[in-house]
């Protein structure tokens, strides 16, 4: 089979990770693939690095020469790959895709992978119920959408959450030792993570809010520490730093570190007793989630995006929540329920079929159902 994943992206999000992951293993399987996607941006040197083969073109642009110029480069392109798919991860251009799909008449599908819900208007619905032979949604939020505002016909809609490397994000109890031992956490610490950016929406401010509550509520807790596992974005180590002081968390490096960029977090999740997603928006794909999830280490989180399809509601806090947060940290005391929660998070790993492998075989059942 020859796809093509339109992956224009401008930064490498949970969206563009998606796409080029999907390429990876569509490639990886003997899958001719290209990755298109905007020049110079984080997703097409990503592709590369992974040994992709990628094509640059504009096509986020409005410009009319510009337009004139992306129509060109796509026309050559579809013409001398010859796909049977394409798969757009993005709503920029996919207009153009569908008037080249009635030129050239391969397939083509909308995998929509934002937190935003489309806007319900005729081009909209023409494009996903008409234009397109598949619309795939990355959660069920998404994917109700599109069955009850756009009325995308069942057979054309799938729900597909992603996928995890299970054979790199799996319990390593030596990393384990070697990671709590590098960050200086003793055997009775019980150490809570957060994996991702630094972003205001990743709610990481509120976390350390919702650490100071518990802490006081509760003697235990005065062994909770909090790991995040992220480098300076939109916020820096310094405002961390701001927080812990004004929540009485004393100085960064006390009870709340910051790893910085690391390279292999797979090491770094196994440290971990359980781990916290508490994004207040977003998360259409959870990526941070399954990775912490397929290591067996318990998860807590909002019930933002994806999340509910993946975290029993009993283990959940609405966005920004910080009394709900905190009862959720404080369960997490109690080793028992650490270990219960941890049985839930494999079981669901394997039981939504979030590997790879099935990632892979998911989408490609999409793909021959459509050719």
């Amino acid at each position: 089979m020859r796809t093509i994943q339109v992956v224009n992206v401008r930064w490498y999000n949970a969206t563009a990770w998606y796409g080029v992951t999907l390429a990876r293993c569509l490639q990886d399987a003997g899958h001719d693939t290209l990755v298109v996607g905007l020049p110079g941006t984080p997703p097409l040197l990503r592709a590369q690095e992974m040994g992709l083969e990628t094509v640059a073109l504009p096509m986020n642009t409005f410009s009319p020469s510009n337009l004139v110029k992306l129509w060109l480069g796509m026309d050559e392109l579809v013409k001398n790959f010859h796909p049977s798919v394409v798969n757009c991860h993005r709503g920029e251009a996919f207009i153009l895709w569908a008037l080249l799909k009635k030129k050239y008449g391969f397939s083509l599908v909308r995998t929509r992978g934002d937190r935003r819900l489309p806007k319900n208007d005729p081009i909209n619905r023409w494009l996903h119920c008409r234009a397109a032979d598949a619309v795939i949604a990355t959660n069920s939020l998404m994917a109700g959408y599109f069955s009850e505002a756009f009325h995308v016909p069942d057979h054309r809609l799938h729900t597909i959450l992603g996928g995890v490397d299970t054979l790199r994000f799996c319990p390593d109890m030596q990393a384990r030792k070697d990671t709590r031992r590098y960050y200086g956490f003793r055997d009775n610490d019980i150490v809570m993570g957060l994996l991702g950016r630094m972003d205001e929406v990743k709610g990481i401010r509120e976390t350390i809010q919702a650490l100071s509550a518990v802490r006081r509520r509760n003697a235990d807790a005065k062994k909770l520490k909090f790991l995040i596992i992220g480098f300076d974005s939109e916020y820096t180590s310094e405002n961390v730093a701001r927080w812990c002081e004004e929540n009485g968390l004393g100085v960064l490096g006390e009870n709340v570190i910051v790893t910085g960029k690391v390279k292999q977090p797979e090491r770094v999740i196994n440290a971990l007793d359980f781990g916290i997603l508490s994004s207040l928006g977003s998360e259409a794909i959870a990526r941070a989630a399954l990775e912490i999830m397929a290591a067996g280490i318990p998860l807590i989180s909002s019930t933002t995006g994806v999340m509910p399809d993946l975290i029993p509601t009993e283990y959940c806090f609405a966005p920004g929540d910080i009394d709900g947060m905190a009862t959720q940290m404080a369960k997490m005391l109690d080793s028992e329920q650490r270990s219960i929660l941890a049985d839930v998070c494999r079981k669901t790993i394997k039981d939504k079929k979030l590997s790879l492998k099935d990632f892979l075989e998911q989408t490609l059942n999409v793909y021959r159902g459509i050719l």
